[in-house]
């Protein structure tokens, strides 16, 4: 979502300002602004846009200070406009904010009373205006953001810049990520570690509730019970050099690339027959329920829907997935004897966190599958396990989604194995395909050239379809997902013995249709679907194994040839073409690959 950057330094602020946010830009935005202080008044640039359109401001217009805020901006209250373009100012305070404010018309109603009104629609103006009200009863800065603080509801990292206060930073968080950075004679906050690359080397991650007050000589922590505290300062993980696109033309085509590292990495621990089954006390967990429940939003919540088959199938465990914005909707009452695995990629998914919350009030035990070892989820899960993905920057997520696949199959595995679902034999067959993976992906890569000749074909479609059976259902609608985000087409992922059951319609010359369909017990049904939609003139894009494909892409439009794999772990492998394909459709017609329109990397609010 929203970016948040403040410094308090001693060089010009808002060329650094401005570099932070430009390492937020995947993070999706709308709108951009800085504020600083130069000789104890408040200035500010604010534009709709990209930040090349702030940055040029900056250049025609500059403003000093060597203590600022900044922020890029997602629009939720209000549309993208410069008047509720952040930072926002009263008379002698600035704000930034990411998260909702869900008290924000009562506070304004109150407000209304004192003849105090917003010129803005957003609800961080009415932080700024509360905030404004204390300081001028003639309360400090600190008591006045402490008092603003106590009467907010909602999820908030909110920086304050006040005038006339050279050496004074505030901040506080609730339910959304804010970091402490510490330099030379120089302190940061940001909502990512990907901001203070190159500019810290240590940093603090508030927790909730936290309020932070940093002047040049000390950084002073007040938890929610109002008790001075001290957090952790840890070394930032993020290397500079990790977030460049590395010779290709966008984010998303180098993390595409980096799948084959990626996945080794994470086998790497796995190598050996007792690795497979650390942590022990996770799969130990997994293997005593008698139901697991997995959660996940978007791409997240596809991994789950395939994981969803694995533990049924590999472990014998009945598990049910659920997408996380309507987990607590089904007013569940969920056994201890539950297991939660809930999968993000940042470890900070608003709607994630609130359906793990909701189980562990139940009782029941959490594990959080990420690739943020520092954030909000890691804390609070009972059981935490990395992907090791690196960093990911481009908003559709790749390197990601197989990772988690990678991890949740390992535990698949190694549950059945412990449970004694599957037997020795069957777990040593699936270990060793497990390990063949990332050289099966560097294979897939190798389809790049024809996928991107497929993609210049399908550019013109104003509507595809996915389809597959099994596990390969979730992974088609993970295809949709990709195709729609990124291109702007219209994409539907379908279970394919549903297509009788009225989608059969929407085929006819015109539809581009994408197979799926590994070889194994379900691909004469696929096999079948496929002629249901070639009877209709469907123009079939089939990927399968070079069996498949002799079996049963004749007559299809085009097909891509993939290498054999066990099927129950065909997800992994066969969402590489898919990847490839929305990218090159992308890149064909001329869209914002890494940053595609309305989305954002991150989503901290519900």
């Amino acid at each position: 979502m929203c970016g948040i950057v403040a410094i308090l330094g001693q060089d010009e602020a808002a060329p650094i300002l401005m570099e932070a946010l430009r390492r937020l830009e995947y993070r999706g935005y709308d709108s951009a602004g800085i504020s600083t202080l130069y000789k104890g008044k408040l200035q500010r640039q604010r534009e709709v846009g990209k930040l090349a359109v702030l940055s040029n401001l900056l250049v025609r217009d500059p403003i000093r200070g060597c203590i600022g805020i900044g922020h890029t901006r997602w629009a939720t209250h209000g549309p993208a406009t410069i008047v509720n373009a952040h930072p926002h100012h009263g008379r002698t305070v600035a704000v930034v904010h990411n998260g909702i404010i869900e008290n924000f018309q009562e506070i304004r109603q109150e407000l209304s009373d004192y003849q105090i009104q917003p010129s803005s629609e957003t609800d961080t103006e009415t932080v700024v205006l509360l905030c404004q009200y204390f300081l001028d009863q003639g309360l400090t800065p600190i008591e006045s953001v402490q008092k603003t603080v106590s009467q907010l509801q909602g999820s908030f990292a909110l920086v304050f810049l006040f005038e006339g206060e050279e050496d004074t930073l505030i901040a506080a968080r609730h339910q959304s990520p804010l970091i402490v950075g510490y330099g030379e004679n120089e302190v940061y906050l940001a909502s990512d570690e990907i901001a203070l690359a190159g500019l810290v080397k240590r940093i603090t991650h508030l927790h909730d509730k936290d309020l932070v007050h940093i002047t040049r000589e000390k950084t002073h922590i007040i938890d929610g019970s109002g008790n001075s505290v001290e957090r952790d300062q840890k070394a930032i993980s993020i290397d500079l050099t990790k977030i460049s696109k590395g010779g290709h033309k966008h984010f998303m085509a180098k993390e595409i690339y980096e799948q084959p590292k990626t996945l080794g990495r994470a086998i790497d621990k796995f190598q050996t027959y007792g690795a497979w089954l650390q942590p022990e006390s996770v799969v130990n967990g997994l293997a005593e329920a008698e139901r697991v429940e997995l959660v996940g939003c978007g791409t997240a919540n596809y991994a789950c829907q395939v994981a969803g088959y694995w533990f049924e199938s590999l472990a014998g465990i009945p598990a049910s997935c659920t997408i996380a914005s309507e987990f607590a909707s089904r007013h569940r009452s969920p056994a201890p004897s539950t297991v939660g695995v809930f999968v993000s990629q940042s470890g900070e998914t608003a709607d994630t966190l609130t359906a793990l919350r909701h189980l562990s009030q139940h009782h029941c035990k959490s594990l959080a599958i990420l690739n943020v070892l520092t954030s909000t989820m890691s804390r609070e899960a009972d059981y935490v396990i990395s992907i090791d993905a690196g960093t990911e920057v481009s908003v559709a997520s790749t390197k990601a989604f197989t990772s988690q696949l990678n991890i949740l199959a390992a535990l698949a595995i190694s549950t059945g194995y412990i449970r004694g679902h599957i037997d020795q034999e069957r777990y040593q067959q699936l270990l060793t395909e497990l390990t063949r993976l990332p050289g099966l992906v560097s294979v897939a890569l190798n389809n790049d050239d024809a996928i991107k000749s497929i993609a210049k074909a399908m550019g013109h479609s104003t509507s595809v379809l996915f389809i597959g059976r099994g596990t390969m259902f979730p992974l088609a609608l993970e295809g949709a997902l990709k195709l729609k985000e990124i291109s702007y087409i219209h994409a539907e992922g379908l279970a394919s013995g549903e297509l009788k059951h009225g989608p059969l319609a929407l085929v006819d010359d015109n539809m581009h249709v994408v197979v799926l369909a590994p070889s194994g017990k379900l691909f004469p049904k696929i096999a079948s679907n496929t002629e249901e939609v070639k009877a209709r003139g469907g123009k079939i894009l089939f990927i399968s194994d070079s069996k498949g494909i002799e079996a049963a892409a004749l007559g299809v439009w085009k097909s891509i040839s993939m290498p054999d794999i066990d099927p129950i772990l065909a997800p992994i492998l066969y969402a590489v073409p898919l990847q490839l394909l929305a990218y090159h459709i992308a890149v064909h017609l001329g869209t914002d690959v890494d940053q595609p329109r309305n989305l954002a990397k991150s989503v901290t609010v519900e």
